[in-house]
């Protein structure tokens, strides 16, 4: 007889089951955010030492402390007939209808250029035309068009930012599979449902990203815009500042400048989280 026949004792099996790990595992998005806020905690200190050990002029960079001091000041008492929030207001009410132009025109005419050939045809010349040229070459001309108010500075804004959101809206599109198109069509879908349940979803994402490039265009430009035909917004004050040799209030706008686009950043991958929460996941 064998052991295991004589002993009444019973063996475990060769392989145990191992438990799971309950250990917690933070998401990639947090680590990369602490990862962003120790980076920027170390341009911030850099910039502290630099003004600290006297590395350069504080005509040419202000310590944090007297930029901050300059911040409160011009928050309080203004600068260039203006506060900082009515600069601030300013040009976020430039930017918005830029964006509304671009958002309601561009988006439309770029879901058509991509499902008609004509429609490509008629408005992809003069969209590349104009959209390879920079913003401020074509400003004078519309200085004397539209004067120095704020509708040529809106017609501006509204150029730089409908090009890349028409052209999304049509990449969108023309990369929607046929596969999936002719499935829906061998099940029965209408035009209408062909539209709205296959192209505009699978679109989408090319058109947050569309509007995420538009936004930084219309940011540059707004700033560039203002630097010279304008009597409010950031970027008036931002040239105002640079005439009197007032680099902590040019720091000011900046920051304010940097802090809009961060938030419209965030805005931006808050909706595509919601509206399109498949992307990268498939």
């Amino acid at each position: 007889m064998t052991l295991a026949a004589n002993s009444g004792t019973s063996f475990p099996p060769a392989t145990t089951e191992r438990k799971p790990s309950f250990r917690s595992r933070r998401p990639a998005s947090t680590k990369t955010l602490g990862i962003s806020l120790v980076t920027l905690a170390a341009l911030v200190a850099l910039w502290f030492l630099a003004a600290q050990f006297g590395w350069a002029s504080p005509l040419f960079l202000p310590s944090p402390a007297d930029v901050l001091t300059q911040f409160s000041v011009v928050a309080a008492d203004g600068y260039a007939n203006g506060t900082l929030l009515d600069h601030t207001l300013a040009s976020l009410g430039r930017i918005a209808a830029a964006l509304g132009v671009g958002i309601f025109v561009g988006i439309p005419l770029g879901l058509l250029m991509g499902l008609n050939r004509w429609v490509r045809g008629i408005f992809s010349v003069p969209i590349d035309l104009y959209w390879g040229l920079p913003p401020l070459a074509y400003l004078p001309l519309l200085i004397i068009w539209l004067g120095i108010g704020e509708t040529s500075k809106i017609v501006l804004l509204s150029l730089s930012t409908f090009a890349p959101i028409c052209f999304a809206a049509q990449a969108g599109v023309r990369s929607v599979p046929v596969e999936r198109i002719n499935a829906a069509l061998s099940l029965g879908a209408s035009r209408l449902q062909l539209f709205t349940s296959i192209i505009l979803p699978s679109a989408l994402p090319e058109i947050l990203t569309g509007l995420k490039i538009a936004i930084g265009a219309g940011l540059s430009t707004l700033v560039a815009a203002e630097l010279i035909a304008a009597q409010s917004g950031l970027g008036y004050m931002i040239m105002s500042a640079a005439n009197f040799l007032a680099t902590d209030v040019v720091f000011v706008g900046l920051i304010v400048i940097a802090i809009l686009a961060f938030a419209f950043t965030s805005g931006m991958r808050w909706l595509e989280h919601r509206l399109i929460p498949w992307k990268g996941k498939l």
